[in-house]
């Protein structure tokens, strides 16, 4: 086939993910395996070779992911359960002043978002929302904003999340130089798009949202993880009972805990330039510094700091470690499912004639993936799938252009996917109903404000490309 006609299949399967998952509302794994399907057998593609490439695929990308992915889980549950978030909320809030109650939940987020998911976060720590708001005497919006752009952000940027762990992977970056350079995007994009978008921008924007006066009553229908008013209620008592508040995990320890994996992976790397891998002491660094061995160590870690150290039993431990694992399935096959679908694009051919496509347009290829991780995201609503299909998508430019790093290529993708937030994403949806604003705010809030995080992030990497 011609390069035209691949690029045109490509389209085509693009398009029927979007269909899929849009209007028919299935999942985002059974779309991939679908669009993977039909892109094989228009290609070409042996009928006998087709089930072989999509579970080589699958389990090229599951087998670095899946004890990731599962010890991040437990990491942010035992965040969850200890009460670790409401410390850092309080503290910061304290820290930075009820007047910059935005700035407070924006660096909320951006730390408490490294180990969960993104709805998980949102949901876990939208009732501090509500009592944030309310002391400070301002609009939800104003301090729910900052917190979801936030970790929208962390969620696409940095390992250990999940697609931000397997771009790295599928382009072969370095997860500890990923982690180094995110930072300093994330933060970036998360402070313009968060306080200074609420604000200079919120503003005048008109947004109809009122001074928040208590914890808020809305629910989201079908929500699995379910935070209730009640719970909102829970967390306003819990902050303003001086022994409950006593009996949270200190500031610091709960900060080192969330932080332990990051400061793993980028010590390895830092050590790395100045240790011979090959040698016994490299081989040490490198084992430790290993995303696998780092997360475990850190989940380990939490179970004293957290748990144990404050007398929390083994048998609660446990019970909060078995309930970690089921909401992860459904990433895990949307993640699984997009590596049987880059497999396919290599093996049908799509993939090198994208790339020489690609190649010949007369901008950076960082550009490029940045524009096709924002189209993918604002097609099929998932930031997850659109990072792994685009990573699929600009593999080949790596090979054809030797000079460019796959750690900005990697941070490349994952700006594009935080923006153009809106209906076809379940945060949009959550974020409106808890924020109780119309549809129209929520794009005026939440959908400006990760496009504007989003073209931040370029900026920043972009500028970050020029060293690297």
């Amino acid at each position: 086939m011609s390069t035209g006609v691949l690029v045109a299949v490509l389209l085509a399967a693009i398009a029927l993910i979007v269909v899929l998952i849009v209007k028919f509302k299935m999942h985002g794994s059974l779309a991939l395996v679908i669009a993977a399907l039909a892109v094989a057998l228009v290609t070409g593609v042996e009928l006998s070779d087709i089930a072989g490439v999509i579970e080589g695929g699958v389990g090229g990308t599951l087998g670095f992911l899946v004890l990731i992915i599962g010890f991040g889980a437990v990491l942010g549950k035992m965040l969850e359960v200890t009460g670790g978030a409401e410390r850092l909320a309080t503290s910061l809030v304290q820290a930075f002043g009820e007047k910059r109650a935005p700035l407070a939940m924006a660096v909320l987020g951006l730390l408490a978002g490294i180990p969960v998911f993104v709805e998980v976060g949102f949901v876990l720590l939208v009732p501090l929302v509500f009592v944030v708001a309310k002391k400070a005497g301002i609009s939800r919006v104003m301090v729910g904003v900052p917190l979801a752009i936030s970790l929208m952000t962390v969620h696409c940027i940095l390992p250990p999340h999940p697609a931000a762990t397997a771009i790295a992977g599928t382009l072969g970056a370095d997860v500890g130089m990923v982690i180094m350079l995110g930072l300093v995007v994330a933060t970036a994009s998360a402070i313009v798009a968060g306080p200074i978008f609420a604000r200079f921008v919120l503003p005048a924007l008109h947004v109809h949202a009122a001074v928040a006066s208590g914890p808020g009553e809305p629910t989201i229908p079908g929500n699995a993880t379910g935070v209730s008013s009640a719970d909102a209620g829970v967390v306003e008592s819990r902050l303003a009972d001086a022994e409950a508040e006593h009996s949270l995990p200190g500031f610091w320890i709960t900060l080192l805990t969330i932080l332990l994996p990051l400061i793993i992976m980028v010590g390895r790397t830092i050590l790395l330039i100045f240790i011979d891998e090959s040698s016994t002491l490299g081989g040490v660094v490198s084992f430790v510094g290993n995303p696998i061995t780092a997360l475990l160590i850190s989940v380990l870690f939490s179970y004293v700091s957290l748990g144990l150290s404050r007398g929390m039993k083994l048998t609660s431990i446990s019970e909060i470690t078995d309930s970690a694992f089921g909401p992860i399935g459904g990433v895990l096959l949307i993640i699984g499912a997009g590596g049987g679908f880059n497999a396919v694009l290599e093996a049908s051919g799509i993939a090198e004639a994208l790339a020489d496509s690609l190649g010949q347009l007369p901008v950076s290829p960082v550009i490029v993936a940045w524009l096709v991780a924002l189209v993918l995201h604002f097609a099929v609503g998932s930031a997850t799938v659109a990072m792994i299909s685009a990573a699929g998508i600009v593999l080949p430019m790596l090979a054809a252009n030797p000079d460019l790093s796959p750690e900005i290529l990697a941070l490349a993708i994952g700006a594009g996917a935080i923006g153009l937030t809106q209906v076809t994403d379940s945060l949009f949806w959550m974020y409106k109903e808890y924020m109780q604003i119309s549809v129209a705010d929520a794009f005026k809030t939440l959908t400006l404000g990760t496009t504007i995080s989003s073209v931040v992030a370029l900026g920043a990497v972009l500028a970050l490309s020029v060293a690297f």
